[in-house]
């Protein structure tokens, strides 16, 4: 993994993209990607398939989503490593930006949908980038049609103190400003990215051992 001061990684570079716990100041999800741009105006990342990564689980080891949603987030909880499967997911995050873009395929490299995850702005450190999810999601088809997902985990996590009325409010609008931005088309949705490749030379990032080091943080 990438080390010392956070400025710009050149492609290829392995770093962690990493997510803090919700009201918490511990990290319950750590996966390890590779730089495929990084500059002023974008930080693009490739999570490649059987990547192995850190996701939080019930304290018994089931998993999140199996658990009832009235539940789901007052049960004690672990993490557990875990290994990405199916096809890879491409990032892309401008700085700043309280969201970012997922790309995903389905086999044979047939485009699925972009996926919008409303999100803390990252904040950069020398061995990558950590956010907070907000749980509330957009789905972008194809076809440009678009949907929201995960509004009942957005509102249970607010009615479980998740997340304050303040934060909650900036979610919804910052989703209204990505709407916006799907429905004029904009960067990074109109860039072509659906077309994009990994190299075939970069290798799967493996996930360190203090992956849940705290670090110094640089920029956001």
């Amino acid at each position: 993994m990438a080390g010392g001061p956070a400025t710009y990684w050149a492609p290829g570079t392995q770093i962690l993209w990493r997510y803090r716990e919700n009201a918490g100041e511990g990290f319950h999800i750590a996966r390890p990607v590779t730089v495929v741009r990084d500059d002023e105006e974008l930080l693009a990342v490739w999570m490649a398939p059987g990547t192995d990564c850190v996701k939080p689980v019930l304290a018994d080891g089931t998993p999140v989503h199996l658990e009832p949603l009235e539940t789901r987030y007052t049960k004690p909880r672990a993490v557990q490593r875990d290994r990405w499967f199916g096809t890879g997911v491409l990032k892309l995050a401008r700085p700043g930006e309280p969201w970012s873009v997922w790309l995903f395929w389905d086999p044979g490299w047939r485009f699925k949908n972009w996926y919008v995850n409303l999100e803390r702005p990252l904040l950069r450190w020398g061995g990558g980038v950590d956010s907070v999810d907000y749980f509330l999601d957009i789905s972008v088809n194809p076809d440009r049609s678009w949907h929201w997902r995960d509004e009942d985990e957005f509102a249970q996590a607010q009615r479980d103190g998740l997340m304050d009325s303040r934060t909650a409010d900036r979610v919804r609008e910052a989703g209204q400003a990505a709407v916006a931005a799907i429905e004029a088309w904009g960067p990074p949705f109109s860039d072509g990215w659906q077309h994009w490749r990994p190299d075939p030379s970069w290798t799967v990032p493996s996930l360190p051992e203090d992956w849940d080091r705290t670090p110094a943080h640089v920029s956001s």
